[in-house]
């Protein structure tokens, strides 16, 4: 069998705490050159960006020269060009230091900040940010909260620890608890696990629960209720798939406040609107830390408003 050709050194340095672009060329003879290539792969882009990019000499290999645009097509050849970055409305909330040495680095993130770059979210990432703040380049993500759930999360300090940090995740040695405010319903018995198959389509906004195994397990608890009709709940997540509470909480008939998506999409809002954040909180995580052995505890400092206060929250203060 063939060893897979290793991945050289991004020639380029990071742009706003964003790495660069890395494509490499899959097997096939159906493009001539490395342009014909780009311009089928980019072509959402938008006429003549990529033969801009080109010319400006944006593109480059290994190397770090600039690839000509007749440059023949070469299976496994790796080119490397920053994105133009989308223009973003800065998340006016700050990420809370909650742990930091020389292994891994734990933050609060607030809601509505995206964990890692991805679609219109690049540079106001909670990764790109802490890359410019801390001066870290090298930090690296061992896993994802949804941007608009806020909470814990843990980013690793050496790219080279950082497969022993998202295997913690992978294998569900992770101990996590979340909290969410919903509607208190007094029919509903509690506690519960819940246990379903849920399946989140590529380009499809919501996930959703179908016939078959369960992949998707829960322990839901509440906390507290209050005579305003609003419950605190504890959640428990047995497994991790894509909005698996949002989408559990809904199915028991108690949607987490302030969801956009469940039990049916709102409209979208605009950009730069932080209000109403949806009433869901990663409160807790604890591991024992693969590299150090230490038995890691950390609680975030957050409070949900629609708890604290649930006139302010509703009224977008």
């Amino acid at each position: 069998m063939r060893r897979r050709r290793p991945i050289p050194p991004s020639p380029l340095p990071q742009r706003d705490g964003v790495d660069p672009v890395r494509v490499r060329l899959p097997a096939g003879d159906q493009w001539a050159t490395v342009r014909e290539h780009l311009a089928q792969r980019l072509s959402t882009a938008g006429p003549g960006v990529v033969d801009g990019m080109f010319a400006a000499g944006l593109i480059v290999g290994a190397d770090g020269r600039s690839v000509p645009a007749d440059t023949p097509y070469a299976p496994g050849m790796f080119v490397w060009f920053h994105r133009e970055l989308p223009a973003e409305v800065p998340v006016p909330f700050p990420l809370r230091i909650v742990h930091r040495d020389e292994h891994v680095v734990v933050v609060d993130k607030p809601h509505f900040l995206a964990t890692t770059p991805r679609g219109s979210h690049v540079a106001q990432t909670a990764l790109a940010r802490l890359r410019r703040e801390l001066g870290v380049p090298e930090l690296g993500a061992a896993h994802r909260l949804d941007r608009l759930t806020a909470g814990l999360v843990l980013f690793t300090v050496r790219p080279e620890e950082r497969g022993a940090y998202q295997t913690l995740f992978r294998d569900r040695l992770v101990h996590k608890e979340y909290e969410a405010v919903a509607p208190y319903d007094p029919a509903l018995g509690l506690p519960r696990t819940v246990r379903s198959r849920i399946v989140k389509e590529r380009g499809v906004l919501t996930a959703e629960e179908v016939e078959g195994e369960p992949n998707a397990v829960t322990r839901v608890e509440l906390a507290a209720h209050r005579a305003d009709g609003l419950g605190r709940y504890r959640l428990v997540p047995g497994t991790g798939q894509t909005h698996q509470l949002r989408v559990h909480m809904s199915a028991l008939g108690v949607p987490i406040l302030g969801d956009p998506l469940y039990p049916e999409v709102a409209a979208p809002v605009p950009a730069g609107d932080f209000r109403r954040p949806l009433q869901l909180l990663a409160r807790k995580l604890e591991f024992t830390d693969p590299v150090t052995g230490v038995e890691h505890r950390f609680t975030s400092g957050r409070t949900l408003a629609a708890w604290s206060s649930y006139e302010d929250w509703a009224a977008g203060q």
